[in-house]
């Protein structure tokens, strides 16, 4: 004849032992979680811009020539390469800030007190994104422009990565990362477009 004393502290050893292991896969799964998000704010600038521009296909830009005349609109396959081969074409900062969303530190960029005419395009695809007629000295040490050279060109997401809420822009056709857009610039747009050097390359006219 069976116990029944012994039989319900069986019975309270196997709820105790499920206790136990819900307890530790609830905690591995909140641990997992925490990572996750972890995970997620350190690259929030760049799944945001592959997410929202749209991933892989074809954009439409406003293409312009070598002496900044606007040719007119193109769809163009969008470019998309691995970071191996990213490295292979740019130099390391470059790299870090078209890339992965990096910044250079100011005052240090080949562009941002540069007063010639001329086009800046994209240091990855070699799209045109700015002009020299829209650039202003805005004191930051970073080259700054009140407005893009076609709208069409570059992408806003938001980026909400050093504890801040702002508005990254990156290339139309390739996703590299440019800068930041502000609401503090000159007239007429009273933008601040504040870009790197690093992520782009300047074309005199």
């Amino acid at each position: 004849m069976n116990n029944p004393l012994q039989h319900s502290d069986k019975s309270q050893e196997i709820a105790s032992a499920s206790q136990g292991q819900s307890s530790r896969r609830n905690f591995l799964v909140g641990a997992a979680g925490a990572c996750g998000v972890i995970a997620l704010a350190r690259v929030a600038p760049v799944v945001a811009m592959s997410k929202d521009s749209g991933g892989s296909g074809t954009v439409t830009i406003i293409q312009f020539s070598p002496e900044g005349k606007k040719l007119g609109k193109a769809v163009v396959p969008r470019i998309v390469k691995t970071d191996a081969e990213w490295q292979k074409q740019l130099s390391p900062i470059s790299f870090e800030v078209a890339r992965h969303a990096g910044t250079e530190r100011a005052y240090t960029g080949s562009t941002w007190d540069l007063h010639d005419h001329g086009i800046f395009r994209c240091i990855c695809c070699d799209l045109a994104v700015f002009s020299s007629e829209t650039k202003f000295d805005s004191g930051t040490g970073w080259p700054s422009f009140w407005q893009p050279i076609a709208r069409e060109n570059v992408h806003e997401t938001s980026d909400s990565s050093m504890g801040m809420t702002r508005t990254a822009v990156s290339c139309r056709q390739c996703e590299a990362h440019l800068g930041h857009v502000f609401d503090d610039g000159p007239k007429p747009t009273g933008l601040r477009y504040c870009m790197n050097s690093a992520a782009m390359r300047f074309q005199k006219t």
